[in-house]
């Protein structure tokens, strides 16, 4: 009774009086009858910021639908698709638009159309919420348009006054451009990044400074972002990976434009180590061009072969000092017969590819040379020493974790450890074993104290190396194979090394049993309760389906990276969650935004009904109703305190 007394004099200094009380219930009571805001779901993103960011102004089609449902045949096809991109790119739109003819007319007719959109998608929200999401400066002037109906006789002229103000201030583009982004905001009320921001695509700086300022967002870590937090964290493996890959797809806008990775001294490293080698193995992924000449794919190449090298030997030490990961088999320089030109196997003997190991000291081949060594130490700290990257890494910490619980929704990157019977698997982290949901919370703890911890040296060190682990390890929850197969993929042309075996849980993807168990290890059951993970592209081109597990499993990559649309034959799965239930949006391949705005060409979006609600899905039904209700409970508490003299009223300034 005691804490319960200092708790609702807390309480009382919000709410001082019985009104203030009685109203703030009221208002948390009327929100919990809302209908849900719309959560959507992406995955593996991959670098791709101009696809994805087209995404959410369209937000996966659906402000297209709803101009559609509007407007139908009041408009042309071609003036909804106008409207639409200006809504997408309002300052980019406008610009081309200047020169038009009658273009006050325009302004006045295309303001009225803004503002049934935005009445549209603001109605599902409280006045409170939707002036939040205003800009300051507009606020009162949107409020009074969105409210007030155009159609009633007595307010005709004061709406119409309004909009030729704004139009004589030449305020009308400003205006325009305010709307339309809080179209694109009230459209998502919260977005779910399942993983694999990094890699591939040249565009993941971009897609984290749209993130880290994201009004409402949660990321679960993929493999791709945990080998660069490694990295920021300072691991010298993760780093090796980070550089290796983007020379693997000659991307280096990330690395030099983004943040501003110096890698001229990889670049001479690499000049003086293999100037007549042809590395031919480590020629890049990418088309030969005016852009991209075969001189520089040839420096690529040698870069790219130098900081290979130096990954295997990192990773080798890792292992070496970490043999609770056993991760042995991936210890394979030890394994070459240098005057053969041969890698020992499991049991076979592989050709090389390309026999040339010049830093390599046979009878110590972990090693790095003094060169490398100095390499590793400079490059290592343009990671741990960059301001850029430590802001985007302190956002993927605070807005992310290895998986999160959201309205009967599961969300992680890609795995569960599991045994071959399907049942959860014991794995070790820092001496103790866990499974199931104590295995991923102690991951979690884990990957964070990588970053954060400052007093316990041999946790961070040990937290460090764990985070290269997350990227490649056999139990890790964000990989879960056998083996990260690099060595043999670019060294060896026989295929049968290749091969990367998949976890438990990749393999037993329809098993609906397995799906229910691990809903129910986090406490979600009934029949509306789903997985949802990225990490593995659906190979939609060849009839599969991300419906996983009789329903209780949705696997949305569709594919967002270029490299993989020829595996998935689309260009991304969008999933949303709405107050009438779960839609799949299948993406076809973005043009350009420079497309976009001039033609007004649209991403072709393919949705298609997951599972429906008999009962339209309230704000009360959601997480964040049971955290109204409790709030709700609380101020009832207080009112009672108040009428009964245990807490009294304070005067209100």
């Amino acid at each position: 009774m005691a804490k319960d007394i200092k708790y609702l004099e807390l309480l009382s200094k919000s709410f001082p009086t019985i009104q203030a009380a009685s109203s703030e219930i009221i208002n948390l009571e009327a929100i919990l009858n809302l209908p849900k805001g719309t959560e959507h779901f992406v995955t593996d993103l991959h670098g791709e910021y101009e696809a994805f960011q087209h995404i959410l102004r369209n937000a996966s089609g659906v402000i297209k639908r709803k101009v559609d449902e509007l407007f139908g045949t009041q408009l042309l096809d071609v003036e909804k698709k106008e409207l639409c991109s200006l809504i997408y790119y309002p300052e980019e739109k406008l610009k081309l638009l200047k020169k038009k003819k009658n273009i006050n007319e325009w302004y006045r007719i295309t303001l009225v159309n803004m503002v049934k959109v935005l009445e549209v998608v603001a109605s599902k929200y409280t006045r409170s919420k939707v002036r939040k999401a205003l800009p300051q400066e507009y606020s009162y002037i949107i409020e009074e348009l969105i409210h007030e109906s155009l159609n009633d006789t007595n307010k005709h002229e004061y709406i119409y006054s309004i909009l030729n103000t704004i139009i004589s201030t030449g305020s009308a583009e400003r205006f325009i451009c305010a709307i339309a982004h809080v179209i694109q905001r009230l459209t998502i009320d919260s977005l779910h990044v399942i993983g694999d921001i990094y890699d591939r695509g040249p565009g993941a700086h971009l897609i984290m400074d749209l993130l880290c300022d994201y009004h409402n967002v949660d990321i679960q870590w993929g493999n791709h972002d945990v080998i660069w937090m490694g990295a920021a964290a300072g691991s010298a493996a993760c780093m090796a990976n980070v550089l290796r890959m983007s020379l693997r797809y000659a991307n280096l806008e990330t690395l030099e434009d983004g943040y501003g990775i110096n890698l001229l001294p990889l670049a001479t490293f690499a000049m003086d180590v293999y100037g007549d080698d042809p590395c031919k193995p480590y020629m890049p992924k990418a088309e030969i061009n005016d852009h991209f000449t075969e001189k520089q794919a040839r420096l690529v190449a040698q870069m790219h072969k130098a900081i290979a090298i130096i990954q295997f030997k990192l990773e080798g030490q890792v292992i070496t000092r970490r043999p609770e990961f056993k991760m042995d088999d991936r210890k394979l320089l030890h394994k070459i017969d240098f005057e053969k030109g041969t890698v020992h196997i499991d049991g076979v003997d592989y050709p090389l590819k390309d026999p040339r190991f010049e830093t390599v000291n046979p009878a110590d081949p972990y090693a790095l040379t003094p060169e490398e060594a100095d390499l590793v130490e400079r490059l290592l700290n343009n990671f741990t020493h960059n301001m850029k990257l430590e802001k985007h890494v302190r956002c993927l910490y605070s807005k992310g974790s290895l998986y999160l619980v959201r309205n009967n929704n599961l969300l992680f990157h890609s795995s569960m450890p599991l045994n071959e019977d399907g049942s959860l698997k014991e794995v070790e982290v820092y001496g103790k074993i866990y499974k199931g949901k104590a295995l991923f919370d102690a991951v979690d703890k884990v990957a964070r104290a990588a970053f954060y911890e400052e007093k316990d040296q041999k946790l961070k060190e040990y937290a460090q190396d764990y985070m290269w682990y997350l990227w490649c390890g056999p139990d890790a929850p964000p990989f879960d194979k056998d083996r990260m197969a690099t060595f043999e993929r670019y060294l060896i042309a026989d295929k049968t090394p290749h091969k990367e075996t998949l976890g438990y849980y990749l393999r037993y993807k329809d098993r609906q049993d397995i799906c229910e168990n691990i809903l129910k290890e986090f406490g979600l059951v009934g029949d509306h309760c789903h997985i949802i993970n990225g990490h593995t592209p659906v190979k939609t081109i060849k009839g599969e389906s991300p419906i996983k597990g009789g329903g209780k499993r949705l696997v949305i990559d569709g594919g967002f990276s270029k490299p993989y649309q020829s595996e998935t034959g689309i260009a991304g799965y969008t999933l949303i969650y709405n107050s009438f239930g779960l839609l799949l949006a299948q993406h076809e391949p973005f043009c350009s935004v420079e497309k976009a705005v001039r033609e007004a060409i649209d991403i072709k979006s393919f949705t298609r009904v997951v599972e429906s609600v008999t009962k339209r899905t309230l704000v009360g039904d959601t997480d964040i109703g049971n955290v109204l209700k409790g709030q709700i409970k609380d101020l009832k508490m207080l009112l009672s305190a108040y009428r009964s003299g245990i807490v009294f009223e304070k005067k209100v300034q």
